[in-house]
């Protein structure tokens, strides 16, 4: 008789806190049976395959940059085919100051970048260069295009020329014209879009397999 009393009273007295809200013993027992069980699910290991990438890029923007002609192109992905949004190069004249240069490339990809809204960009790294002038211009032209991307907000990832050929054409010297007609077929597009702008085309395709590998890391952005 007494366990019986005592068991009633725990009961009571944990059941007060839930009364005002209108838990019943019942009630009170299914809640803490889920909390039981949930505890036990987040302490036991998940399946490596299960895991889901903490970002999922649609819209994808590639920059091909230049000073006198930077390529832009952007790419919608839906169920892993890819789609046209947008693309163009920015042409400029020889005549035209170096400094106005960069602020037209600025300028130019910033209308794209609030056109499209992509939320990701794949831009060319670094190659090497045998003339130290013509490094140092694409040098800046790169810079422009990287603060373009990065006052958008965009997730910012580079890519070796070569490695873009080889995963848009399977070999890693393939010439532009090769790579803007793999791009036009991927793309399904009438003709081939103009050499630069497909370069950026086919870094934003080449983007798009990246992300879509399980093992992809986005902390290698920029």
């Amino acid at each position: 008789m007494r366990s019986t009393w005592a068991n009633r009273s725990t009961c009571c007295h944990r059941l007060a806190p839930y009364a005002a809200v209108g838990i019943s013993t019942r009630e009170l027992a299914q809640l803490e049976a889920r909390l039981s069980h949930a505890r036990v699910r987040r302490g036991a290991p998940s399946p490596v395959l299960a895991r889901q990438p903490a970002t999922t890029h649609q819209v994808i923007l590639g920059i091909d940059p230049s000073l006198r002609g930077t390529g832009w192109g952007v790419i919608r992905m839906h169920r892993g085919v890819a789609t046209l949004l947008g693309c163009g190069t920015l042409r400029l004249s020889p005549s035209l100051p170096r400094s106005r240069c960069l602020v037209r490339i600025a300028e130019g990809l910033r209308a794209a970048i609030r056109q499209h809204a992509p939320t990701t960009c794949a831009i060319e790294a670094l190659f090497y260069a045998q003339n130290l002038q013509t490094a140092l211009l694409m040098g800046e032209a790169r810079g422009v295009c990287l603060l373009a991307a990065a006052e958008g907000g965009l997730e910012i990832c580079e890519m070796a020329p070569r490695k873009v050929k080889q995963a848009i054409v399977g070999y890693g010297g393939a010439r532009k014209l090769a790579v803007a007609t793999m791009v036009q077929r991927i793309l399904r597009l009438p003709s081939a879009p103009d050499p630069d702008a497909a370069d950026a085309l086919a870094l934003a395709l080449a983007h798009a397999r990246e992300i879509a590998r399980p093992w992809f890391n986005s902390r290698r952005a920029l």
